[in-house]
């Protein structure tokens, strides 16, 4: 489990610096509540974004992009809406949008507004 936790870690840096370089501010990394996690909370321009990183060193077992499913989306949407609540954010004159990289092996697939806020778990 260590082992997978630094191979994580090492791959959400290499997401982190990815979307520095194209311009993103980071605001925090690894926000956790209870039963869920964001991987990075970034700012593109006027939106926040909450970007779920998935790691695959080969496609034997699909593409990472493949493993953020529905139940996924509903955590890390859950996860939003306390980081938003948490530190007060109006979504009156604030956007927020859901990005997913995908590493796989060394290549990086980046999608824009991968999904949409999943209030449904309300």
């Amino acid at each position: 489990m260590d082992n997978k936790r630094l191979t994580g870690g090492e791959k959400e840096q290499i997401a982190v610096d990815y979307l520095r370089q194209k311009g993103y501010f980071i605001i925090e990394t690894n926000f956790r509540i209870r039963q869920a996690e964001i991987d990075i909370v970034a700012r593109d321009n006027a939106t926040i974004v909450f970007v779920e990183v998935k790691y695959r060193s080969t496609d034997k077992s699909g593409h990472p992009l493949e493993a953020v499913d529905f139940r996924k989306q509903q955590r890390i949407s859950r996860a939003a809406l306390s980081y938003i609540s948490k530190n007060k954010i109006s979504l009156d004159n604030t956007s927020i949008r859901f990005d997913v990289i995908g590493i796989l092996g060394k290549k990086i697939t980046h999608v824009e507004n991968a999904f949409c806020f999943r209030g449904d778990f309300l």
